[in-house]
């Protein structure tokens, strides 16, 4: 070739277009880099701004609503738990979010009625006590004590969003992550427990960043990942005692981690070793964990706890409280003792009421059905699509990542069937974060088919219709329930906290002042405590108040027009039978209220 030729540009040097042929592939490839950048701060900015939006509508509905029935033990038991190292109060849940909630209190300095120390007082009669004796004594400063515990709960909502978020985001990409908290911020039920001072929406958030530590761990069994997986672990435990189920799921994991190694590892032995130590690291965590969420101590059951446990356990109190005593060297007395109460309540079973059918024990279907009725349809249609499409990735295509959501999900889902403490949705909350993340997923592979146009019209029908229903409800979201619920009362359909849950008080008790009213008579959920702190007189008609007058109106919550939260008491001439009980309110059912607060609170006048 004529060198002059190419000094003066007619010919291109072969060393030129081997460096162009290798330099092209590379400029593409950081194009399309810096473009998942891009798109990757594009949905966390997006995800930002979903998330803030919720926090905004969570504080708006807090500054409309009155505290719900189980808030009224759980704020008091959380500022004894913090400042008085009290673990005996409200037993059932573990003492962690109620704490976290509390702290706001140690600023504003609530009045502190005197502990009864009575050997006498189990923990039922002692939370009852104590916490009816705080309300009362901080009645002046009601709305601030009520207020700013409930605030404290708006960042552990918001950081499950985030888990959702990132969750999904490694496994599926950014667009399928800002998807899944999406539908995470639009669902009526998670806007309506993400107020609330419970274990509820703190469960969902402790079970899932447990399968995201574990997935990471997996990937990557370091020591700060280990470490990681002890703090999250021991965080769980304490947030709800349900997520006991998820203590077998380590040894399950640290046997695979071992049987893995011994198969794939030249280096077996020191392989092995790491793994052992690195569980012992992470079971040390766990346990200063507990201990340290009771504050170290090793209180034994007092007196009539004993008897409590003898009870309700007559053939098995003895091993039961040597079991306790036993383990209490381990772990806190009050722990062990919280999980026997779960335990025995689930075992009793609790009054709950199902389309129209009732039971103390439940139904194993109870929250498929409480699901599909709770849920938005759009978000409904996307679940039961995204459940099916997910299992077939997995059988068929073999898209092993879908088993760190399934997985999860099939267990919680066998632990929810087969309780039998049916008595609300909240309790289900834990599934709902995982079939996020498949609906995001989902909906990502939906937009990325080929019929783009036909499936972005889908997705901009089902989010429409979920914000046309987060609109019309708010801040309403407790009692809601899709149009699947639309040929009878909500009440007909399911019970307690779906229904009522007390959140309604505050708009009654305006409602009454207004008409020159300061009683009531009433049966609402913690109606008791609360209406007397906006101004209003209550008069129990379950039971009937002998000491009560006759008043213009009748309050009846949703759960007690439904039955089943209608204690048993004596009437005059008997005690209420199971028939007599459900439809002591019957009279109410086939009236017109003259008003219906909040979805929850119907009231009739009756002079």
């Amino acid at each position: 070739m004529d060198e002059s030729l190419i000094g003066q540009g007619r010919v291109t040097d072969a060393t030129e277009i081997k460096d162009a042929d290798s330099i092209l592939p590379t400029l593409g490839r950081a194009l399309v880099r810096v473009k998942q950048v891009v798109l990757a701060h594009q949905a966390e900015a997006a995800c930002t701004c979903l998330l803030l939006l919720m926090a905004v509508n969570l504080l708006a509905a807090i500054s409309r609503k009155s505290i719900t029935n189980d808030e009224i033990v759980h704020i008091p038991a959380g500022y004894y738990h913090l400042v008085a190292g009290e673990f005996q109060f409200n037993n059932e849940h573990p003492p962690l979010i109620k704490m976290w909630a509390a702290i706001p209190l140690l600023f504003i300095q609530p009045e502190e009625p005197p502990i009864i120390n009575d050997a006498g007082a189990n923990f039922v009669q002692k939370s009852w006590t104590s916490h009816t004796e705080f309300w009362n004594a901080n009645r002046e400063r009601f709305l601030t004590v009520s207020f700013w515990p409930r605030v404290m709960m708006v960042p552990l909502t918001l950081a499950l969003g985030i888990v959702i978020f990132v969750f999904a985001r490694r496994l599926f990409g950014p667009l399928a992550a800002l998807f899944a908290v999406a539908l995470f911020t639009l669902e009526p039920t998670m806007l309506a427990h993400g107020r609330i001072v419970h274990t509820d929406v703190p469960a969902s958030l402790a079970y899932l960043l447990f399968f995201f530590t574990l997935y990471t761990y997996w990937q990557s069994p370091t020591w700060r990942n280990s470490i990681l997986l002890g703090l999250v672990t021991g965080l769980a435990l304490v947030t709800k005692f349900s997520m006991i189920v998820l203590a077998p799921i380590l040894p399950l994991c640290f046997f695979l981690q071992l049987w893995t190694n011994r198969k794939q590892t030249l280096n077996r032995r020191s392989t092995r070793a790491g793994t052992v130590v690195r569980a012992a690291v992470i079971v040390g965590i766990i346990l200063i964990i507990v201990n340290a969420s009771y504050y170290f101590q090793r209180t034994p059951l007092n007196q009539s706890d004993q008897l409590w446990l003898q009870t309700n356990s007559k053939d098995s109190a003895a091993l039961i409280l040597k079991g306790i005593n036993a383990f209490a060297h381990v772990v806190p007395t009050y722990f062990l003792f919280g999980i026997y109460n779960v335990a025995i309540h689930n075992k009793n079973g609790h009054p709950s009421s199902l389309l129209g059918q009732y039971s103390d024990l439940g139904w194993w279907y109870y929250f498929p059905v409480a699901f599909a009725l709770k849920t938005t349809l759009a978000f409904l249609l996307v679940a039961v699509v995204a459940l099916l499409w997910s299992i077939w990735e997995l059988a068929v295509r073999r898209k092993t990542k879908f088993l760190w959501i399934l997985t999860p999900l099939v267990i919680y889902v066998l632990l929810s069937v087969t309780g039998h403490i049916n008595i609300g949705i909240r309790h289900f909350l834990p599934v709902f974060p995982l079939l996020f993340i498949l609906g995001g997923a989902l909906i990502d592979r939906m937009v990325r088919a080929r019929r783009k146009l036909a499936a972005g019209a889908i997705v901009i029908v089902l989010f429409a219709s979920m914000i046309f229903e987060y609109a019309r409800t708010f801040p309403d979201y407790t009692p809601y329930m899709n149009q699947l619920a639309s040929g009878a009362p909500h009440w007909w359909y399911l019970s307690d906290s779906n229904v009522e849950w007390g959140d309604d008080v505050a708009a009654l008790a305006d409602y009454l002042k207004a008409r020159g009213e300061t009683s009531v008579r009433a049966a609402l959920a913690g109606g008791w405590n609360t209406l007397p702190q906006y101004g209003i007189e209550f008069f129990s008609l379950t039971p009937p108040d002998e000491n009560g007058r006759d008043t213009r109106y009748v309050a009846i919550g949703a759960s007690y027009l439904n039955g089943s939260t209608v204690p048993f008491f004596q009437t005059k001439d008997h005690p209420l039978s199971p028939e007599e009980r459900i439809n002591y309110f019957d009279r109410y059912r086939h009236r017109t209220p003259e008003a219906v607060f909040g979805g929850s609170i119907y009231l009739y006048r009756e002079r």
